[in-house]
């Protein structure tokens, strides 16, 4: 059963995770911990956003040495904010932690907008993390890139029709995996129970797909 100190090593590796957007969950099944284990160490030790391994391990030493229990939170890190919890809610729903921050900090700038810079130093995380990070949500249509002519470097944009986009741009892929269940089905033969079963998971996939797509259309005119 997952248990036992948290070596340097294994705080070095959480580091890592937290540096490549993994999840709690992901970053616990790599390290056989269990998820609340991490959430805890990361938690106590200056969030996501600010959790230094060796740090970390030594303050560990340290509590261990005095005795005292460790504090919920380091002082330094928000408790409870809002950005915080978007970012969960945003993880839990399946966004690489990394890109969660990066896309929550788009939606509570003031105007919507940032540079991969700006990114970067507020975040304080890596130009490359930022970049991969950003490539996934214009990838999804959560974020658009736009040019900026004077000083040549790209802006990253959240507006009102980011939430439109991302809805088509999900729709749309999701409408490609129906069609090609379908597809299959008719190669294994409409009767076959593999066939019946891509049918019907194809044929559902697709109603609900294009009722969703409706729906966005219908109620676009509120993001206006």
């Amino acid at each position: 059963m997952p248990g036992g100190r948290l070596t340097q090593q294994d705080r070095q590796r959480i580091a890592a995770g937290l540096a490549d957007g993994l999840s709690y969950a992901e970053i616990a099944r790599r390290l056989d911990r269990t998820t609340s284990t991490i959430s805890r160490e990361v938690a106590r030790n200056g969030g996501p956003g600010g959790y230094r391994p060796q740090q970390a391990h030594q303050a560990t030493v340290q509590r261990a040495r005095r005795g005292t229990p460790a504090p919920a939170r380091a002082a330094s890190a928000p408790s409870g904010t809002a950005e915080e919890e978007i970012i969960e809610l945003a993880v839990r729903s399946g966004l690489p932690r990394m890109t969660a921050r990066v896309h929550v900090d788009l939606l509570l700038s003031e105007d919507g907008r940032r540079t991969a810079a700006e990114l970067a130093r507020r975040l304080n995380i890596s130009p490359a993390s930022v970049s991969v990070a950003v490539n996934f949500l214009v990838q999804h249509g959560y974020v658009r890139r736009e040019r900026d002519p004077q000083r040549r470097r790209d802006v990253y944009v959240v507006d009102d029709d980011a939430w439109y986009n991302s809805v088509v741009i999900s729709s749309r892929q999701t409408l490609e995996s129906a069609r090609a269940a379908m597809a299959a089905a008719e190669r294994f033969g409409p009767d076959s129970p593999v066939g019946q079963r891509l049918a019907k998971g194809g044929t559902f996939l697709e109603r609900v797909v294009l009722d969703m797509r409706e729906s966005a259309d219908r109620w676009r005119t509120l993001l206006t």
